[in-house]
């Protein structure tokens, strides 16, 4: 329990609105009940939560001690009181999560709480699966992401173990993650091999893509397949060989058919043009797992595929094309 005397610039507030700027962690819908349980006390006594404060109030919360800490990207995942997750798997390892476009992977400058891995912490500490408050406890970590405004599959490891084994299996091309996206116009061959060396440019968070080697360029190779053409369009699915920072749209870009909605490598008149100008088409659809070596608790997983069920952009563009 702790206790709180209301001074001058707390007097004339509502009850509900002090809580929750003084407990930022509390999510709302647990702070209104804990008022109405009386674990809120005004003088002693339960109060409504529309109760007005006055000076030398004495308020009393008998409250978990996590939700007095200061917000951080660690400790996020209290704010967050109903979980929202599309999970495609789970087990005692690890979850597969359908991310939707929009939603950023990890806290920024920008936004602390409503992230993916805000909601999978959050999600694993309700179910009493995680919990921050064991020593050396492990924190649930992504073990790949997505831009903000690309959907699709992303890997969440449960221990520590599952992260390293992952991690190695990513890096060793062990994970294969296949991308669906719209692009302008169509691409010749209609399936084939983009290569090339993207140079990150870290001040404007933009790739650029070179045939030739570059210092401090990385390679980069997408195979990609022509599934559909309609109005302008086409639909295209792609498999990553290498991982790097913006490698389809890049490199798309630079072959002369951007990705619809792209906003950073695309072209606005399009985008405009098709009614599609809040983020690019481009879903991390279809993950399998194909283990070449030893992957100890994973193992279970070798040979196994997950596909998204819908992706927006397919529905409205080219209706009717299954995700296979």
């Amino acid at each position: 329990m702790r206790e709180f005397t209301v001074g001058p610039n707390d007097a004339g507030q509502r009850l509900d609105r002090w809580l929750a700027k003084t407990l930022p962690l509390l999510p709302a819908p647990l702070a209104q009940k804990y008022i109405r349980i009386k674990r809120v006390k005004l003088n002693g006594k339960g109060a409504k939560r529309d109760t007005r404060l006055a000076k030398g109030d004495l308020l009393q919360l008998y409250i978990n001690d996590e939700f007095f800490d200061t917000p951080t990207p660690e400790n996020a995942f209290l704010s967050v009181f109903k979980p929202q997750l599309d999970i495609l798997y789970e087990d005692e390892n690890l979850l597969l999560v359908n991310k939707r476009p929009g939603l950023v992977v990890h806290p920024d400058e920008g936004e602390r709480v409503n992230t993916l891995i805000t909601h999978i912490q959050a999600y694993l500490y309700q179910k009493k699966e995680w919990s921050p408050y064991q020593e050396h406890a492990f924190a649930p970590a992504l073990c790949n992401r997505i831009d903000r405004n690309t959907g699709g599959i992303v890997i969440a490891a449960k221990n520590a173990e599952t992260l390293r084994i992952m991690n190695q299996k990513i890096r060793d091309r062990e994970v294969e993650k296949s991308y669906l996206c719209l692009i302008l116009g169509s691409i010749s061959p209609a399936e084939g091999k983009l290569e090339g060396y993207l140079l990150k440019d870290e001040v404007k968070k933009q790739v650029s893509v070179h045939k030739k080697p570059v210092p401090g360029g990385r390679t980069a190779v997408t195979l990609y397949r022509t599934l559909a053409r309609r109005n302008g369009l086409s639909l295209v699915a792609c498999r990553l060989v290498t991982g790097r920072t913006h490698q389809i749209r890049a490199q798309f870009a630079a072959a002369g058919h951007p990705l619809l909605g792209d906003g950073k490598y695309g072209r606005a008149k399009d985008n405009k043009r098709y009614g599609r100008t809040a983020g690019q088409a481009l879903c991390s659809y279809q993950l399998t797992f194909r283990f070449t070596t030893d992957a100890g608790c994973l193992e279970p997983l070798n040979g196994r595929t997950w596909t998204v069920d819908r992706v927006d952009f397919v529905e409205e563009y080219f209706p009717g094309v299954a995700l296979d």
